[in-house]
């Protein structure tokens, strides 16, 4: 049976911004998606969509708009192999000089030009009375891997690309064993020792990464690392992380702190009846009790803060080489210092703050410093065990969640690069047969692509600089998102 034209149109739209419009469900039959759910994700990724009617005109808009983009937005090199980029141009600006700048992730440069009367056309389009051509551009050279950045000048314009120069084969690590090697799992909250509080940390973490290498183990693995919200909003679940860029003070051991020594607020603190009474309780407890474990960290972890500020020494050296190398942890500490005080997810914030400008006047600077000091802890004690870990094999491995907290500091800071008013889930299966809606926005694909990956590659780099293993969550989160969008069931998402 013939789909109707408009089917057909909307079909079509769908493709052009990279949504199927049918997969195979778990009986193994092709489920064609709802017209509404792919308007309405159309509508939610920017096509001009708010009727059936609509479509048409939006893939007219669609066509001129991509034809009047000169370069992809990001092109790959397998394996380094020369590229040939393909460049689109108004046919009457097509057969002039044209100058190229390769600028490799070293930082080195390099120059390129070609004569565009000699480049063979490969496609002619006219779109609205204008008539363009794709040309090929030979970039005749090895690229070593990394992520390089190319601009060709152009009349009136300069026109950019990222070229990632990636392997086909991921890292394969190879010990002096013939290649196999072992390791444990566990998720760090379970892993209960005497000097701990009741939850595990990283000191036990790095003890059993040891312990690990002499047992002949190679690779220590747990959950997700990232902070969570573990006061209001309530959401201790490794897996909806207020951001991919930070991690979790829950984890820190706060007997490492170089400062405890000489904070005599935080030793009063630690050796009251009312801290011991509770760290007690805690370490009794069967099962993690989150809020009061942070709540009893945190009351120490603020006096050790205080103390920091307000001493110097060497420590203050280290710790604002660490800040003046990452200033998106100081980003980070600040929003959460102002979510601390407005108490409402930042969708609910004033406009300003919405779009993700803070002013001292919007956050106790306090509660700012206590969270930039707390990370520069993490960083320390995460770097110690990284190092350990890997004295024996690949040493940690890490969990890469598929998605964020919707009201967290990655969608806050970064909301451009995010789908609002949808979810990623999953389709029905035999388990949840009625699908799942993981309530995380996905990342918008146009987007993402658009500002050439920056955040998606922070992310990943943020793991790897101590990561010698990187799970990502879960086969999804390689190649492809089932996005709901909000007020739909599961079963109806694309």
């Amino acid at each position: 049976m013939t789909a109707p034209p408009v089917t057909r149109d909307l079909h079509k739209l769908a493709r052009r911004y990279g949504v199927q419009t049918a997969y195979y469900n778990m009986n193994h039959r092709r489920q064609q998606a709802p017209a509404e759910s792919l308007l309405e994700v159309l509508r939610l990724i920017g096509a001009p969509v708010a009727a059936l009617s609509d479509v048409p005109s939006a893939l007219r808009e669609y066509e001129i708009r991509a034809w009047e983009q000169p370069l992809e937005p990001v092109s790959v090199a397998w394996e380094g192999t020369p590229l040939q980029l393909q460049v689109r141009l108004p046919a009457d600006k097509a057969d002039g000089s044209l100058y190229g700048y390769l600028t490799l992730e070293t930082g080195e440069e390099r120059r390129l030009n070609w004569a565009g009367a000699d480049l063979p056309v490969t496609e002619r389009k006219e779109i609205e009375g204008t008539g363009y051509t794709t040309r090929p551009l030979q970039l005749q050279m090895e690229l070593p891997p990394g992520y390089h950045r190319f601009s060709l000048e152009l009349p009136g314009r300069i026109a950019e690309t990222l070229l990632i120069s990636s392997p086909l084969r991921a890292y394969n690590y190879d010990n002096k064993a013939g290649g196999r090697f072992w390791g444990v799992f566990l998720p760090l909250y379970s892993l209960y020792t005497e000097r701990s509080w009741g939850i595990g940390d990283l000191t036990d973490l790095e003890t059993l990464a040891g312990w690990l290498g002499e047992m002949g183990g190679a690779v220590v693995a747990t959950l997700p690392l990232l902070p969570a919200y573990l006061d209001e909003p309530f959401q201790p679940s490794p897996y909806a992380p207020v951001s991919r860029l930070a991690w979790n003070e829950l984890y820190v051991d706060v007997d490492r702190a170089p400062v405890l020594a000489k904070c005599n607020g935080a030793q009063a603190a630690i050796s009251s009846a009312a801290f011991q009474g509770e760290l007690q309780a805690l370490r009794s407890s069967p099962l993690v009790d989150y809020r009061r474990q942070m709540e009893l960290k945190r009351s120490v972890l603020e006096q050790l803060s205080d103390c920091f500020f307000a001493g110097g020494g060497e420590s203050r050296e280290q710790f604002y080489d660490f800040a003046g190398a990452r200033p998106e942890v100081a980003d980070y500490a600040r929003f959460r210092a102002a979510h601390e005080r407005i108490r409402k997810p930042w969708q609910m914030w004033p406009q300003t703050l919405r779009d993700g400008v803070l002013s001292q006047n919007d956050y106790d600077e306090r509660v700012l410093r206590y969270y930039l000091y707390t990370q520069w802890l993490l960083h320390n004690q995460i770097e110690s065990l990284a190092e350990r870990a890997r004295r024996s094999g690949p040493g940690l491995y890490l969990d890469y969640p598929l998605g964020v907290h919707a009201g967290g500091y990655d969608t806050w800071r970064y909301r451009h690069l995010f789908i609002h008013g949808a979810s990623v889930g999953a389709p029905p299966d035999p388990v949840f047969n009625c699908g799942q809606d993981w309530e995380c926005p996905p990342l918008h694909p146009e987007m993402i692509r658009k500002y050439k990956y920056d955040y998606y590659i922070s992310c990943i780099r943020h793991h790897l600089k101590c990561a010698g293993i990187l799970r990502i969550d879960h086969v999804m989160g390689l190649h492809r998102l089932f996005i709901i969008p909000n007020g739909m069931e599961p079963c109806d998402g694309v």
